[in-house]
């Protein structure tokens, strides 16, 4: 099982991560905000194949927290600023797109599934026992 957490994690943040990288470029033209919406987009994409990595080598509750993290902040702005003219928030560019389309539902596909496998693997794995804690520390 814990394999299976990990390839739906990792695959679910590259399809986050490409579909980001692919449409930096197109958000270079939004208005408002402090951050580029092209510097926005490249940097989730980046973030989203970092941790998709970090989940591949260690599989750890940390790195499920974080992947899930990642994954579910990018499905939930993508579902904001679908329905709802935020504006611009300092940073944050106006990325208001009331359109949709295929790489949205691709990109949200592999989101939710990169988040509900981390929050099924930051449920289920377990903490590592530290190597200076005797096994026998409860009856101390």
């Amino acid at each position: 099982m814990g394999i299976l957490l990990r390839v739906l994690v990792a695959a679910g943040l590259v399809v986050d991560a490409v579909v980001h990288w692919r449409f930096a470029p197109d958000m270079a033209y939004v208005e408002g905000g402090a951050i580029g919406g092209d510097l926005l987009f490249r940097v989730q994409g980046v973030v989203a194949a970092v941790v998709a990595v970090l989940v591949l080598v260690a599989a750890r509750r940390w790195s499920y927290a974080l992947a899930f993290l990642v994954a579910a902040s990018a499905a939930g702005a993508l579902l904001l600023y679908y329905f709802v003219d935020v504006g611009a928030l300092w940073p944050l560019p106006d990325m208001h797109e009331p359109v949709w389309y295929s790489d949205k539902t691709i990109s949200l596909a592999g989101e939710g599934v990169a988040a509900l496998a981390a929050l099924a693997g930051l449920l289920t794995v377990r903490g590592k026992r530290s190597s200076r804690e005797p096994e026998n520390a409860a009856r101390l």
